[in-house]
């Protein structure tokens, strides 16, 4: 096990953490806090084997915290400022996250610092068959930029109907309302699960559990009429003619 901490000043990005780091199998989940003092004195104490760690805090940055913690343990930055990669890079981190950080993002760079991990000695047992491990659940929500640099919003992906974008921003539309988030409509078709989401347009994702009828080119989502662009039909029919002989 890899034993794990989160340091965030914003005690909401920890939370998420702690959570991601409940789902993996292989990370054991020691703390988290919003003082990087404190979480100094675990790494001291030899209480912590990799640290997920905000950059921008308060009392110490995390490149100054690295400087301090002297290699004693790896580290996966998190941050909302891209601009901040190459700095973290040249500390030898074992990975870069940034926010928000979806599920599937963050389990890349736990296997990757299981990876960089000393392999434990354990004693072999020719009859011993290993313990199958059971895969990490997926999350089944997601955070998405709010119009604050700083604030996020957490979406449950079951009430999202679909999902339109208009150049640099998208505007989600679920049950009840409709967000606007400044983020491409590529990058909430990478952080979506397929499925039940498809795209079949350049500007629209739709979640297929919301889909009322499909109608040659057209789908309808309520009211809502949302075309089929021609890049995206053929695999799109494809999968409804699938499904209907399921």
């Amino acid at each position: 096990m890899i034993r794990c901490i989160a340091v965030d000043d914003e005690a909401y990005a920890g939370k998420l953490l702690a959570d991601y780091i409940q789902k993996v199998p292989f990370l054991e989940l020691v703390g988290t806090t919003t003082s990087p003092i404190e979480a100094i004195n675990w790494v001291q104490e030899g209480r912590v084997d990799l640290v997920f760690l905000d950059i921008q805090m308060p009392e110490l940055t995390g490149i100054q915290f690295m400087k301090i913690c002297g290699g004693k343990c790896k580290v996966i930055l998190t941050t909302a400022y891209p601009e901040y990669a190459l700095e973290g890079y040249e500390h030898d981190v074992v990975d870069y996250l940034l926010k928000p950080i979806p599920f599937d993002r963050f389990l890349r760079a736990a296997h990757k610092a299981q990876g960089m991990m000393p392999q434990q000695q354990t004693p072999t047992v020719a009859s011993a068959a290993p313990a199958p491990v059971a895969p990490a659940p997926a999350p089944e929500y997601m955070f998405i930029k709010g119009e604050s640099k700083n604030k996020f919003l957490k979406i449950d992906y079951s009430d999202i109907l679909y999902v339109e974008g208009l150049k640099n921003y998208v505007s989600v539309f679920l049950r009840s309302e409709r967000i606007v988030t400044y983020q491409t409509l590529r990058d909430l078709d990478e952080q979506l699960p397929q499925p039940p989401f498809y795209r079949v347009h350049k500007s629209y994702i739709i979640s297929i559990d919301k889909v009322r009828m499909v109608d040659g080119n057209t789908v309808y989502i309520g009211d809502k009429s949302i075309p089929v662009g021609e890049t995206y039909r053929e695999g799109f029919l494809k999968m409804i003619r699938e499904k209907e002989q399921q």
